[in-house]
């Protein structure tokens, strides 16, 4: 089962068991309608969405009842399984998707695979594992430098300009 993280705890909200819960999904408030949601540990929580704060909604999880039990959880995140999900619309992938797909030239040589997907403020990475080389690539995840990716042949293609790969 693949998980994907929509979701963290930020910390206790008052005193009564709430969390400070960030969403990462498109509509923020989607966070609840996913289903019970799973923390690293296998840990499930329903979520009950409260008043929208800074960041993010105070939020009722099922079996948590205390501050101290609320402040325990700051920094956990939250997951469920990407067939929850809905499908990503045209050129939208999740980055779970990504994930372990082959990096091929525009010829079709491997170069490589994509190891990680790192969300930058005016764009995505995709850190590239290189085929013989000791030491990943981060590739601007552009139309430009990334002009296919091909989820059912398991295949993203990189066309690198001069100098953004090593030898």
């Amino acid at each position: 089962m693949t998980l994907t993280c929509i979701g963290a705890i930020a910390g206790a909200y008052g005193i009564r068991g709430e969390v400070r819960l960030k969403s990462f999904c498109t509509v923020p408030e989607d966070i609840a309608a996913y289903g019970p949601l799973l923390d690293a540990h296998g840990r499930s929580f329903t979520v009950d969405l409260g008043v929208a704060v800074k960041g993010g909604f105070a939020a009722r999880l099922s079996g948590i009842a205390t501050k101290e039990e609320a402040d325990a959880l700051r920094g956990t995140r939250l997951h469920v399984p990407r067939d929850r999900l809905p499908d990503p619309g045209e050129d939208e992938f999740y980055h779970v998707d990504l994930v372990g797909l082959d990096a091929v030239d525009p010829g079709g040589a491997r170069i490589g695979r994509v190891a990680a997907v790192l969300e930058q403020g005016v764009g995505d990475l995709l850190e590239i594992t290189l085929t013989g080389h000791s030491e990943p690539v981060l590739v601007p995840f552009t139309r430009a430098i990334v002009p296919n990716v091909d989820l059912r042949a398991g295949r993203v293609v990189i066309d690198a300009p001069d100098g953004l790969l090593p030898e």
